[in-house]
This record gives C-alpha cells, sequence and structure tokens, in this order.
C-alpha cells in the first residue's frame, strides 16, 4: 500500500460531517511538525482550520483545501460503510474518499517527499486547512484569510485540492470560479376568493411577465475564461393550498453565476430595472456567495499542466465550470490560483469513490509542482 493511498484511508475513517474534522487535521499536523512546519490552529466558532509554514520568503506556495465532508445520506443505500474506506473493483470507496481527502493525503505526501529532496528549498511552503468548506463556509478559510491578509501575508501560488478532472485523471484544472449571486423574492398580491378576481390581485400572474423576462435577459456573452452568466429560478411558492384562494403573496429563489463582465451590483441593479418595469409591490433579499476569479495562465499553470503531462501522459484543459469553492476567499491574497485533483463523478454521491491507481500519480503531480515552483 502506499504511503499516500495510506493516509487516504486513514482520513476516510474520521466521520468528520461538516463542520466537524473529527482529528483529521491533527493527523496532518503531526505529519507537518515532523517536517518543520510552524504551525497556527486558528479556530472559529464550532470550525477548525490551521495555517502552517515552512522556509522563508517569496514565492509562497500554498496547499489549501478541507476536512470536511458532506453527510452521508441513508448508510443503508451505501455497499460499504461510508466510514470504513474499503476497496473494490480498483476503487476505494468511502465519504470524501474523493471530495478531497485523497487530495489532502497527497499534498502531505507530495511535501515530504520534495522536503527529504530540498530540505533547504526556496521560498515558503505552506497549508492552509479548514473543515468548513462543505458547510455555512461562515468560519472557516474565510475567516483565516482575513486574518492572514490583516497581517499582510500573501500568497504567490496556491493549489486547492478540489475534484477536477472530469473524463480521465489529469483532463481538468479549475483557472477560475463565476461568482454565485443568490435573490429570495417577494411579491405582494392581495388575497381573495378565486370567484372574486377583481377584488384580489393575484402575485403570480402580476410577476410571470417579469419572470419570463427575466428568463430570456442576456446577461452577457462571457469571455474567454468564463460562459455567458446564468440566472435560474430555483423554487416558486404561492397559495395556501386551497384551490378557492387567490394567494396574498409569491415567494420566488433564484440564482445568477455570473462571469467577470458583471459583478454583483450591476446584475441587481438590472434585475430591480426589471421588476420596476412591471410596476410590482415587492421585497428582494439577496446573499452573495461568492465574486468570480480567475487566474490567467502563468507560472502556477504551467508547472501543474507539465507535471500532468509528465505524470499522466495528459494534456489538461483549463476552465471555469462548476460550483463554487474556498478559492473565492483564498484569490484574494493568492496571485496565482489553481484548483487540481481527482475525478469528481462520484462528489456528494452514495458510494462516493476515487480511483486506487490516481492516489499516487497525484501527489505526484503535486510534487513536481513544488520541484518547478520552489527549486
Amino acid at each position: 500500500m502506499s504511503s499516500t493511498l495510506e493516509l487516504t484511508r486513514a482520513l476516510i475513517r474520521q466521520d468528520s460531517i461538516t463542520p466537524r474534522d473529527e482529528g483529521c487535521q491533527d493527523m496532518m499536523i503531526t505529519r507537518l511538525e515532523d517536517l518543520g512546519f510552524t504551525i497556527e490552529r486558528m479556530p472559529f466558532g464550532d470550525v477548525s482550520n490551521f495555517w502552517a509554514h515552512r522556509g522563508h520568503g517569496a514565492p509562497v506556495l500554498c496547499f489549501a483545501g478541507h476536512t470536511d465532508v458532506v453527510p452521508t445520506g441513508p448508510l443503508d443505500k451505501w455497499d460499504s460503510h461510508p466510514f470504513e474506506p474499503t476497496i473494490r473493483h480498483g476503487h476505494l470507496f468511502g465519504r470524501g474518499a474523493a471530495d478531497m481527502k485523497a487530495s489532502l493525503a497527497a499534498f502531505i505526501t507530495a511535501s515530504e517527499r520534495f522536503i527529504a529532496a530540498n530540505p533547504e528549498h526556496a521560498g515558503t511552503l505552506a497549508f492552509l486547512i479548514t473543515s468548513d468548506e462543505e458547510g455555512v463556509a461562515a468560519d472557516g478559510t474565510v475567516r483565516v484569510v482575513d486574518a492572514l491578509a490583516a497581517r499582510g501575508q500573501q500568497l504567490d501560488y496556491c493549489i486547492v485540492g478540489e475534484p477536477t478532472s472530469s473524463q480521465v485523471f489529469g483532463d481538468t484544472i479549475k483557472n477560475g470560479r463565476r461568482g454565485s449571486l443568490s435573490g429570495h423574492l417577494i411579491v405582494h398580491g392581495i388575497q381573495g376568493h378565486i370567484a372574486y378576481p377583481h377584488l384580489a390581485k393575484n402575485p403570480i400572474h402580476l410577476v410571470a411577465p417579469a419572470l419570463a423576462e427575466l428568463a430570456a435577459e442576456v446577461w452577457d456573452h462571457g469571455n474567454d475564461y468564463f460562459p455567458p452568466t446564468s440566472w435560474q429560478v430555483s423554487n416558486i411558492h404561492a397559495g395556501t393550498g386551497a384551490t378557492n384562494v387567490i394567494p396574498g403573496s409569491c415567494e420566488i429563489k433564484f440564482n445568477f453565476r455570473f462571469s467577470t463582465e458583471n459583478t454583483a451590483e450591476s446584475l441587481k441593479d438590472r434585475l430591480h430595472a426589471i421588476l420596476d418595469k412591471h410596476q410590482l409591490a415587492y421585497e428582494l433579499h439577496w446573499a452573495l456567495s461568492g465574486n468570480p476569479f480567475i487566474t490567467a495562465p502563468g507560472a502556477l499553470t504551467d508547472a501543474i499542466s507539465q507535471a500532468i503531462v509528465d505524470t499522466c501522459g495528459v494534456t489538461p484543459e483549463l476552465n471555469t465550470t462548476g460550483g463554487t469553492s474556498d478559492g473565492r476567499f483564498i484569490k484574494r491574497i493568492a496571485r496565482e490560483l489553481v484548483e487540481f485533483g481527482p475525478i469528481n463523478a462520484s462528489i456528494h454521491k452514495l458510494n462516493e469513490c476515487v480511483c486506487v491507481d490516481d492516489i499516487e500519480p497525484l501527489a505526484c503531480v503535486y510534487e513536481k509542482t513544488l520541484h518547478t515552483l520552489l527549486r
């Protein structure tokens, strides 16, 4: 059993359902202390975080990730216990196997091998680890970044271990993510008897033309890094359940996934203008989960791409698809940031797994990248 696989299995055994860490960070910290890292535990609320660093000065390369995992779902639907790592048909099964305990293990073993070969390496090697990525993400990476920014800490390069590969290991590097802006719209009408519509105002009827216009709106055309901004309704609710009552209000939840062609404020302004044009009486509550960010091709993308080619014989694609990640917080202090990790087909699903034959190459990719950027 490879050292990376062994550590991945040990991490999976810890039922670190968000925001619990359950000792995963202790395992990592013990290994890092043995390598001479300075460890700073940074707990906030119920969340475990740590910042670790070794070396001096620039460039600063940081491995970033999370020890927490999503809930398992019904245990009887798993083919093996989600916190008992099990190898079947060439895959390692367990909650967090792909998202992202294999990456955490690979961070550690890659660092051990790199430091063994380069005990006086250039620059600074760092770790930023949280247990609050899969949850509300309020006391995790964002709080650590706030603290680091306050002391002037900057990162030259950051590798987030999210599972980015799509069809084969190594085929995709995320060099950015779209922004996510959600809205909770409440349209007010007048409740009444359905047989007397002239004495009521149906908010569903009132908002329908505005929804049609919003759905047809072209928010932007995207750019070289991002697809066009999309607007999608996720929930609509109105009525009392009775069939003879016109509802007094209609609630709509929606989300923008937006490119760097727009800002959260510009999208808010445009949406409000459309609602106002339809003369609706409404309330609108906004929640910004993250702004879009991008890392243009440069030293980091070149180094990790070449490491993937050398290790896997695969030429990776740079893209920005998918949901949000903690990269949206770290990019604030990181000059260049990418995400790279295992195949993501099973993440958050029952029987989550990672291909055993991809685990050691993952560590190799990280190690080769260290040799290039901290030589």
